[in-house]
């Protein structure tokens, strides 16, 4: 039971990490919706290179930052129902439901890591010369959907020690 707590800590501890790093690239994100908004709308220039810019940090906040929001539970319940059911009956709904997180998990990351090594295997270059690379985020979305999977995982053997103790594990 105490390597199962280890383990669960360096899985909890991973995301929290890995999500407030990446938290700062909401930063870069606000900045080149900013450019985007005054080049557009002040010098009337209306560039790809922005909308395509926003897109890839976004891409990179989403993915990497998927786990550390699954750690602190801010994901979205039907609170109306979750929250109001007893502790070991929600843990047992939250097991059955992540039987649809599992396939989505696996299915995205499959698909995310075949287009990492297709993209690792040619590194084309951008597809415009103006336009940021395409492979960091690329090779970056299989690590954060690994993350998140990894996170649901800690949470999914959470909720089946409560589900069979009807106490929380540590």
């Amino acid at each position: 039971m105490q390597k199962l707590r280890v383990f669960l800590h360096i899985i909890d501890v991973t995301s929290e990490w890995s999500g407030k790093i990446v938290s700062f690239t909401i930063v870069l994100v606000i900045g080149a919706i900013i450019w985007w908004v005054v080049s557009r709308y002040v010098f009337h220039l209306n560039s790809m290179w922005n909308y395509v810019t926003v897109t890839k940090f976004f891409l990179i906040y989403a993915t990497l930052g998927a786990a550390y929001v699954l750690r602190l539970q801010a994901h979205v319940n039907v609170d109306i129902l979750h929250g109001r059911l007893p502790l070991r009956v929600r843990s047992i709904v939250d097991l059955v439901t992540s039987i649809l997180f599992f396939f989505f998990c696996i299915t995205l990351l499959w698909m995310a890591v075949e287009v990492a090594v297709e993209e690792a295997q040619h590194l084309p270059p951008s597809p415009k010369i103006f336009l940021p690379a395409n492979w960091p985020v690329t090779l970056l979305a299989p690590v954060g959907i690994f993350l998140f999977l990894l996170q649901g995982s800690a949470k999914f053997i959470r909720d089946l020690i409560i589900a069979i103790t009807g106490k929380e594990a540590a």
